[in-house]
């Protein structure tokens, strides 16, 4: 921190001007490696300069030098918390450009497991909310739920977080009954209990209400301008939301509602996360019961593996599988944009073709980078403390927004 002190030109006395400190990077409030550089008058904020990149690994270069497949697993990467999210919009590109179909009971599974994701994403950022401003023990519990999120990724696809486990014309491999049964029955019994009783002590507590309500609001203008997406741009009272608007996979089949704010403050963003929560079950409970039998991969054998039944021996299919990684398939030349609706917000990939078994481009348009960009905007005015709420109701991750 550093006191700036300037010699009034009228009587010559020092006199005690605006100073600077910087949050971050190391703050543990800052959801990442994030610098901010704050200009304060007192503890009320002037000015914020987010200084990011510093998590930056060259993703979208490394990807161009993998075959399709192989990038697969940098999206992971991305966004940590919720990593199945950021496979999701790069296999519907891929999907596009090859004009793939997927069977049904693929798509069901996405949708199931995406919805998982955004619950675990969620389970994550309210609680690190909730602790930023004060508190301890809705955090505990939360992280609860969040494991066990971690336990059903690890049961379908071998991984906890970095699973790969979606992939262009369906997914990995199947999942056991036994999983979704376990998922049903955490869905009826352990998650609402352990969530309505976290949130029973949050949503109506004064102290939690003071430190949000009426902090960084937004017009529905200013929310749009500056390109929300994602709770930021519900929050604002927006029902936007590309599930509804542009679905994908089986998401039209899906009969749920979208939460929206009327303060666009941060407490209204914290609130629309606690609903997604709900609304992300109710999606999850309707893939289970409408759940098809079917094969989960494409039939088309350019792109899936052959079936055991085709193969003459084991070790032809060993083969397969080797030059499938290695080699890739070559996808027809051409260019595609597609976004999904990921737990932050609007997750685009810009993918472009050359025809060859790699991406000539691909285009990462991440969620936090638009939300960071506002936190000047949004936090002139208020206090020093309030810019670890403000900060927490954004919901960044730096290995999505820096890449």
């Amino acid at each position: 921190m550093s006191l700036q002190l300037e010699q009034s030109p009228t009587t010559g006395d020092d006199v005690i001007t605006n100073y600077t400190i910087n949050f971050g990077p190391q703050h543990p409030a800052a959801h990442g490696v994030l610098r901010m550089v704050m200009e304060l008058d007192g503890e009320i904020i002037e000015r914020i300069d987010p200084h990011v990149g510093l998590l930056h690994r060259g993703t979208e270069k490394l990807i161009e030098n993998k075959t399709y497949t192989q990038a697969l697993p940098y999206f992971d990467r991305l966004d940590y918390c919720s990593p199945l999210a950021m496979e999701y919009s790069y296999v519907l590109a891929i999907e596009k450009l090859l004009n793939l179909e997927v069977p049904l009971r693929a798509q069901y599974l996405r949708v199931l497991f995406a919805e998982l994701t955004r619950i675990c994403n969620h389970m994550l950022n309210i609680g690190s909310h909730v602790m930023d401003v004060g508190a301890m023990t809705p955090n505990l519990w939360l992280f609860e739920i969040r494991e066990d999120c971690l336990n059903f990724f690890e049961r379908a696809s071998g991984a906890r977080m970095h699973s790969a486990w979606f992939r262009p014309g369906g997914v990995h491999q199947d999942v056991p009954l036994k999983l979704l049964t376990d998922i049903a029955d955490w869905l009826d019994t352990r998650l609402p209990t352990l969530f309505e009783d976290a949130m029973s002590l949050v949503v109506d507590n004064r102290i939690f209400k003071q430190r949000n309500v009426d902090i960084a609001v937004t017009s529905k203008e200013d929310s749009l301008a500056w390109g929300f997406s994602g709770p930021m741009i519900r929050a604002a009272g927006i029902a936007w939301d590309i599930r509804k608007a542009q679905p994908y996979d089986v998401y039209d089949r899906m009969d749920f509602e979208i939460p929206v704010g009327t303060a666009s403050d941060c407490y209204d963003r914290f609130m629309v996360r606690v609903e997604e929560v709900r609304q992300s079950a109710r999606i999850m409970k309707r893939c289970l019961a409408e759940m098809p039998e079917g094969p989960v991969m494409t039939a088309d054998r350019k792109v899936g593996p052959p079936k055991r039944a085709e193969m003459k021996s084991s070790m032809e299919s060993l083969i397969h599988h080797f030059k499938l990684y290695t080699e890739g398939y070559h996808v027809p030349a051409g260019e595609v944009y597609v976004a999904t609706e990921s737990p932050k917000g609007e997750f685009g990939v810009y993918l472009v073709s050359d025809g060859s078994n790699k991406p000539y481009r691909c285009k990462i348009r991440p969620t936090a980078f638009s939300h960071l960009q506002a936190m000047d905007f949004m936090s002139k005015g208020h206090m020093l403390p309030d810019a670890t709420a403000i900060l927490g109701a954004i919901d960044v991750v730096f290995g999505e927004c820096d890449r």
